[in-house]
């Protein structure tokens, strides 16, 4: 872990000498109710509802708001968003820079806690389409893929699914892309991306991207973002992977780094 720490503290120096007038927020470590906002409602989005048993074995602890755990994602999930607010920011994307480091764990359960105490709906999209695993990790039944939408052979509103939380929805995908790159950077992406952000004022959207190492599909997309968080996985990767990944992203709105996996023991607040 301290190799981690180290790779994160060099690239930040490097980074404060070459921003420029790129907006930048600190580095975010993380180890390891009701809010009264009234009713909301899905009328045309399909609700299911998920398996409290299957979202524990796949490490989605927000969904039970009796773990204690689930705080850790309501810390990031507050940091996150002042500064998205700050910045009248209302995409983000979540990667890694290699397989294996938990990324899409980190993005449902992120998303489960910006819809659960905040103002805001949220959008949760799979766009890691060389293996996608939202729907896997929910136990969700997807029968339609995200390519089905672009060669319209489907209607967004058809793909999007309710997990039985108000003020989320899951935009899933069931099959992997090999030519997914030329999709993300295509201008039908772009049309896309600014058409879901504007449809409601209040609305967050979270992509869950490949990891920017193993292809280049996250390179090509990160563009049509407001910002980037990246999951680190404790003994995932290497240093210079690690240095890699954030030179990558110093050119984008980098919001920070979540270290997942950590050894150290998870000290709640009780």
């Amino acid at each position: 872990m301290e190799r981690i720490k180290q790779a994160i503290e060099k690239v930040k120096k490097q980074g404060a000498s070459e921003q420029g007038s790129t907006k930048k927020a600190g580095n975010m470590l993380l180890h390891g109710g009701d809010s009264g906002l009234g009713e909301f409602s899905y009328v045309n989005t399909r609700t299911v509802e998920l398996d409290g048993k299957l979202l524990e074995k796949n490490r989605i602890i927000v969904y039970n708001q009796q773990d204690v755990k689930s705080t850790i994602f309501d810390i990031l999930r507050t940091k996150i968003i002042s500064k998205m607010q700050q910045n009248g920011w209302k995409t983000i994307a979540v990667t890694s820079p290699t397989q294996g480091c938990g990324k899409t764990v980190i993005s449902v359960n992120l998303a489960m806690s910006m819809a659960r105490y905040t103002d805001f709906s949220v959008m949760l999209a799979d766009f890691d389409l060389k293996k996608p695993e939202v729907a896997k990790n929910l136990g969700l039944d997807v029968k339609h893929s995200i390519m089905d939408y672009f060669n319209d052979k489907v209607k967004l509103e058809d793909m999007l699914v309710n997990p039985g939380m108000p003020r989320l929805v899951i935009l899933p995908n069931n099959k992997a892309y090999k030519d997914s790159s030329a999709l993300m950077s295509s201008k039908k992406m772009k049309s896309f991306v600014e058409d879901v952000k504007d449809r409601y004022a209040s609305r967050i959207i979270i992509f869950d991207l490949p990891p920017l190492l193993a292809t280049d599909d996250a390179l090509a997309f990160l563009p049509n973002v407001d910002c980037v968080l990246m999951v680190v996985g404790n003994g995932m990767c290497s240093k210079s992977e690690i240095e890699e990944s954030m030179r990558v992203m110093s050119s984008h709105n980098f919001l920070g780094t979540v270290l997942n996996k950590s050894d150290d023991e998870w000290r709640g607040y009780v």
